[in-house]
């Protein structure tokens, strides 16, 4: 199974639109659009699943750079995310200096 990002969606492209330009190269297991949290508004990318791997690749070439919603597609191979398992160690080995010992700021009233 491979993962595909799709970026530079226009936020009123549909899960439907999505899936039906996909599904003309091979079988979507999933399509999944990425939303803020806060308006649950699409932000613009979306992640689409694809069980054949070949399919996926031929799915990736000839979408990537076609225009939907008057906007050019970015496609590609979606990567995993690593930037949050990096700062999470480098958190936890970080060592923390005691609260006597930190500058804070002092109130002047």
């Amino acid at each position: 199974m491979k993962n595909i990002y799709v970026g530079n969606l226009d936020i009123t492209t549909t899960e439907d639109q999505l899936r039906e330009l996909f599904r003309a190269y091979g079988a979507v297991a999933s399509v999944t659009f990425v939303k803020d949290r806060d308006t649950d508004i699409p932000r613009g990318f979306a992640f689409v699943e694809m069980n054949d791997d070949a399919e996926a690749d031929a799915a990736i070439k000839a979408t990537h750079g076609i225009t939907v919603g008057g906007r050019l597609l970015t496609v590609n191979e979606a990567r995993a995310k690593q930037l949050a398992e990096r700062d999470a160690t480098r958190r936890s080995t970080q060592a923390r200096e005691s609260l006597a010992t930190r500058n804070h700021r002092q109130h002047r009233y």
